[in-house]
C-alpha cells in the first residue's frame, strides 16, 4: 500500500481537472505519478471517440505530477497551504503517437533539473508498457500570494 495520499491532496485542482489518480514515489529529485486511460476514471471527460487521450494532455500531466512534487514537499516542510503554481512553458515536448491509447496506464515521472525560491525547471516523461510515449522539459513559476490576489483581482474588475 502507497503512503501517499491522493494527487488531490497535494493539487490545488478539483474534479474534472483533477487528472492523476495515483503518486507512486517522490523523492527530493523526483516525482511520479499514474493515471489509466480509460471512460471509467478521471480521464473520461477529455477521452476522444475512440477511446484515446489527445496528446496534448501530457503537458497537463507533466505539470500536475510537478504541483504533486512540490505539495508534497511543502507538506513535509509543514506547510499546511496548498499552493497555486504557473507553467510558464515547455520545451521539446513530443508526444510520440499524438495521443494515449485507451485502456494503457500512464506513468509520468518529473525530474528536477533546476531550481530557486520561485522557478524551476523539471526534465518529464509520460511511459506505458514500458515505452516512453511523451517527453519533454517543463519550466514552472510559483507567483506569491499577494501576485496572485493582484491577478485574480484584476480579472474580476475586466
Amino acid at each position: 500500500m502507497s503512503h501517499y495520499l491522493s494527487p488531490g491532496a497535494y493539487l490545488p485542482h478539483d474534479a474534472p481537472m483533477l487528472l492523476l489518480e495515483r503518486v507512486l514515489n517522490v523523492s527530493e529529485e523526483q516525482a511520479t505519478c499514474q493515471v489509466t486511460v480509460t471512460r471509467r476514471g478521471v480521464l473520461a471527460p477529455f477521452i476522444d471517440a475512440s477511446g484515446n487521450l489527445p496528446g496534448w494532455y501530457a503537458l497537463e500531466l507533466m505539470a500536475q505530477t510537478v504541483g504533486v512534487w512540490s505539495g508534497w514537499h511543502r507538506q513535509q516542510n509543514g506547510e499546511a497551504q496548498i499552493s497555486l503554481g504557473m507553467v510558464l512553458g515547455a520545451r521539446e515536448l513530443k508526444c510520440v503517437a499524438g495521443e494515449f491509447a485507451a485502456d494503457s496506464v500512464l506513468e509520468v515521472t518529473v525530474t528536477l533539473l533546476m531550481q530557486d525560491e520561485r522557478f524551476g525547471s523539471f526534465e518529464c516523461e509520460i511511459i506505458a508498457d514500458g515505452k516512453k510515449l511523451a517527453s519533454g522539459r517543463v519550466n514552472t513559476f510559483q507567483p506569491t500570494s499577494e501576485e496572485l490576489n493582484s491577478l485574480f483581482e484584476q480579472r474580476k474588475s475586466s
